[in-house]
């Protein structure tokens, strides 16, 4: 049954993975890709999805998959799935928090985790990258909106522009290339 295997797939994409949304990214693309519930040009606009509308990421991924291969009671599993993991943990964390809070090695357990972290996001927005860009040749646009792209980050790390402002440019951007385009 599909609401039964949404849910153990994503408790056990939510069980293993430490970071955050896009930390499980890769995990969650060997799954439902290598299970056929969606493509890889789908799981890209539901990342695009997920990203613009409110909450986490994982939730919102984890929602929209679960809807695509079983409608509500898919996306209820699947984001049950995702969550209930985190929740679990999280539970029997608080009750030793105080005792470890302090604790050098875990300390240096968790320093230890984000360069994985940080190796698993550079995984997915690599991946990502040759899909839109590279799966049928790069044409003039994409090169201006690479352009674009690394121009409004450069804006954000070195002007320190409001995010605010590279998302109201960017959305503009979006919808004048999108008449154009038509």
């Amino acid at each position: 049954m599909i609401y039964i295997e949404l849910f153990l797939t994503f408790f056990k994409i939510g069980l293993f993975t430490f970071g955050g949304g896009y930390a499980m990214f890769p995990l969650i693309q060997n799954a439902v890709i290598s299970k056929g519930w969606i493509t890889q040009e789908m799981l890209i606009d539901f990342v695009a999805v997920s990203e613009s509308t409110p909450g986490p990421f994982a939730i919102n991924i984890s929602t929209y998959i679960g809807a695509e291969m079983g409608g509500l009671l898919g996306s209820i599993s699947a984001t049950f799935g995702v969550v209930l993991p985190s929740f679990i943990i999280i539970l029997i964390l608080a009750k030793f928090f105080i005792m470890f809070k302090e604790n050098k090695i875990v300390k240096k357990c968790m320093d230890g985790l984000k360069p994985c972290v940080i190796g698993l996001m550079a995984s997915s927005i690599l991946s990502m990258v040759i899909t839109v860009f590279m799966s049928s040749g790069i044409t003039n646009m994409e090169i201006v909106m690479l352009f674009i792209i690394l121009l409004l980050s450069l804006f954000l790390v070195f002007k320190k522009i409001h995010p605010i402002i590279v998302i109201c440019v960017s959305a503009l951007i979006g919808i004048v290339s999108g008449f154009v385009l038509i």
